[in-house]
């Protein structure tokens, strides 16, 4: 007697095959929302961006310091360094969300947030070409509807880009230190079927979801 064995891993087979998978939104299984950047959003800042994922708005800014963070003072590591922090506004979501500085502590998943973002950056970053500085990248949710962490992530590198143009015509770095592209999505399953870059009402009921952070060169 042969035993059915199911290789779809919970997939709705039939769904993805005739193309009867429309989301919460209307757009294919394989679709993006739409995307959007505005350049120099934060004149003061040494670069920022306003990246829109559909409903998803996150303001995304890069300022320099000359110096170097102080463990790598203690303990003579070389080059610079890159790093990111991430916050949201309170009524960027539905029911407001308390900010972490009346509490007194950053929570933890904003901590793991702002570890990926910087991780995911200085992986396309020659931390010896950029010199004795700290880039930091900070990342304001204005509207969350899901994907705010991937969006960050692509936000950052785009506002990184742009203060590394603006130190290299002000001569302060001779050599562009990043060293390839970098963008992020998420990707998931909701109700049996694969979906790409998940809004809030899908990641709030998929039963599985993850985020991609790819390089140009092809690399996650």
């Amino acid at each position: 007697m042969k035993k059915e064995i199911n290789l779809s891993g919970g997939i709705d087979l039939d769904a993805v095959v005739n193309n009867t998978d429309k989301r919460i939104d209307g757009r294919k299984s394989d679709e993006l929302r739409a995307v959007r950047f505005t350049k120099d959003f934060i004149p003061s800042a040494k670069g920022s961006v306003l990246v829109e994922m559909g409903n998803t708005r996150v303001i995304c800014t890069a300022s320099v310091e000359e110096s170097v963070p102080g463990w790598m003072r203690f303990q003579n590591v070389p080059g610079g360094w890159v790093t990111a922090e991430y916050s949201m506004l309170p009524a960027a979501t539905q029911d407001r969300t308390k900010r972490e500085a009346s509490q007194g502590k950053i929570g933890g998943r904003t901590m793991e947030i702002q570890r990926l973002i910087g991780r995911s950056l200085r992986a396309v970053v020659d931390l010896q070409k950029l010199g004795r500085r700290q880039i930091y990248l900070d990342c304001d949710v204005i509207q969350a509807d899901g994907g705010t962490r991937t969006a960050s992530i692509t936000g950052s590198y785009v506002a990184l880009r742009l203060a590394i143009k603006r130190l290299m015509k002000e001569g302060l770095i001779k050599e562009n230190p990043v060293t390839e592209g970098l963008a992020a999505i998420s990707v998931g399953i909701h109700k049996g079927v694969p979906i790409l870059d998940l809004c809030y009402l899908e990641d709030s009921s998929a039963e599985v979801d993850a985020n991609f952070v790819m390089t140009e060169s092809g690399k996650i």
